[in-house]
């Protein structure tokens, strides 16, 4: 579904990314690791065309490189960046209404306002309260089910669990598996190995912009040197 092949990017005259290279099956689990600042973020964005690519990035064999990111959008790519971005002044449901493409009916996706709500009651009891008055858990929770309304076939999510409670963890966990379940591929981005290794088929490893392991998520558990080489602090 997703081939990205010798990914560069830049900032400024700091070369962040240099030759990425990961593919994304259907209906695929896949999380991206590594420490901070190694560029896991940063692929994310390229792919989805906040930062400049460089290289290929396909998408259902269509070039993605030189695409604006609403066009990227349009394809069919979600993305749920690491700081929650939400429109504070605006209810819930209005929240989620925005997460609609142009011209789609919410009746026509895989995924409805009703679903969101079913998979997190918080939101349901919330819907119509300012989103700025909303826990860090619940933000996590409102901008994964936005971008789930937009009907994507591959979501990328960064950093889903970062502060949160151990049981909002658990339940971000289990909706990523109901997002696969549902034939949606996931990009996941993730600090916590647990919840990565759980429900991943396959793990790439970054370090210093390049990936520096790729494999299953129980080939990589049995790999220590990877895992203290790159992971460990």
């Amino acid at each position: 579904m997703l081939e990205v092949k010798d990914l560069h990017a830049y900032y400024g005259k700091s070369h962040i990314l240099q030759g990425v290279n990961l593919t994304i099956g259907e209906g695929e689990i896949v999380s991206l690791l590594g420490r901070n600042g190694v560029g896991r973020s940063t692929t994310c964005k390229a792919i989805m065309g906040e930062v400049p690519p460089k290289g290929s990035v396909k998408f259902r064999g269509k070039e993605l490189v030189g695409l604006e990111s609403f066009e990227i959008a349009q394809a069919g790519i979600g993305y749920v960046p690491e700081n929650r971005d939400i429109f504070p002044g605006m209810t819930t449901r209005q929240n989620l209404l925005l997460g609609l493409k142009p011209g789609q009916k919410e009746e026509d996706s895989r995924w409805t306002m009703e679903q969101m709500f079913d998979m997190f009651s918080n939101l349901r009891r919330r819907a119509d309260v300012e989103a700025s008055v909303l826990s860090g858990g619940e933000k996590q929770m409102l901008t994964i089910c936005r971008t789930l309304m937009g009907d994507p076939d591959l979501i990328m999510i960064d950093e889903p669990t970062e502060g949160l409670a151990p049981k909002v963890v658990q339940q971000v966990g289990e909706m990523l598996e109901q997002i696969a379940k549902r034939g949606v591929s996931i990009l996941l981005v993730e600090q916590k190995l647990t919840i990565a290794l759980k429900i991943s088929a396959r793990v790439y490893v970054m370090g210093h912009g390049k990936i520096v392991f790729e494999g299953k998520s129980a080939d990589f558990e049995k790999n220590n040197d990877v895992r203290k080489e790159w992971l460990e602090v």
